[in-house]
């Protein structure tokens, strides 16, 4: 005769309160899981009791949210899917700064080449011990770089480089970039929002503020360490097709937060795309 197989404990109102929990603490990215005991002991819980984590994950998939990773070094890690109410779209966010359509492409090319240069070798995104370091001067130098790159090649296959200029929609983001002043500065020598520094600037405070980087000094406008928030985030975010043509690019990697880049392998025509709708999450 079988023995008879044990149900599994009903979920109380209580369990569900603390997946909810869980879930929140996962929306204070900079709240790391050392320093909150009640996140801590939430995690361990998640990790040893499989019916819990269950509750957890779909708390999570209910507030359109999906789940990177759940460790202590990372924490309950969570990325905003599409249509979820957390999401954050580039162009929203470029918004909230300028109404001009040119400087959401500049956002988003800021944001890019952030990425690429925190984990510059496929390696480099696969160690979870390391760490990305980036200065707002050294990813405005590479985005420009960048752009003196591909202005020779559409040159050399006679492109135009010089769209009409009431047409910004059509003109490629590098070109936008290109004309755009690297600092300019108001009189009292504040960098003006608007230039290139400036727009790579707001993209660093922007991932600072939402726990993927950490600010470690003011050296090049600013240098800021990669969190395994970030890290996780751009893993996802590297399948994209315009993070693979950015990197493809060549990048020389270097752990100061610089940016130089290589020939690229084969001479392969890239166009850097025009917008990136890329969703962060809160």
């Amino acid at each position: 005769m079988s023995t008879p197989t044990a149900s599994p404990a009903p979920v109380t109102p209580a369990d569900a309160a603390d997946a909810a929990r869980l879930v929140a603490f996962g929306l204070q990215p900079k709240l790391p899981p050392a320093r909150d005991a009640e996140y801590a002991a939430l995690l361990r819980r998640y990790q040893e009791e499989p019916a819990f984590a269950r509750i957890a994950d779909a708390v999570a998939g209910g507030l359109g949210l999906v789940v990177l990773e759940v460790s202590p070094r990372a924490g309950m890690a969570v990325a905003a899917a599409e249509d979820s109410v957390f999401a954050v779209r580039m162009a929203e966010y470029a918004r909230r700064t300028s109404s001009d359509t040119a400087d959401r492409f500049l956002h988003g090319l800021a944001h890019l080449a952030v990425a690429a240069l925190a984990f510059p070798r496929p390696q480099d995104l696969a160690d979870n011990d390391y760490l990305g370091r980036i200065t707002v001067n050294g990813v405005e130098s590479f985005v420009r770089h960048a752009c003196e790159r591909l202005a020779e090649r559409a040159a050399e296959r006679g492109e135009n480089t010089d769209p009409a200029s009431d047409e910004p929609g059509l003109e490629a983001a590098w070109r936008v970039y290109a004309r755009r002043s690297a600092t300019g500065a108001t009189k009292d020598s504040r960098r003006l929002a608007g230039s290139t520094t400036g727009i790579v600037g707001k993209a660093v405070a922007f991932l600072a503020d939402a726990g993927f980087l950490h600010r470690a000094g003011d050296e090049q406008g600013g240098t800021y360490r990669t969190t395994p928030r970030y890290q996780l985030q751009v893993r996802e975010l590297a399948s994209g097709a315009a993070m693979a043509e950015l990197t493809a690019l060549g990048l020389v990697p270097v752990s100061d937060g610089g940016g130089a880049l290589l020939p690229a392998a084969g001479g392969a025509d890239l166009d850097l795309v025009e917008g990136a709708g890329l969703p962060f999450h809160r």
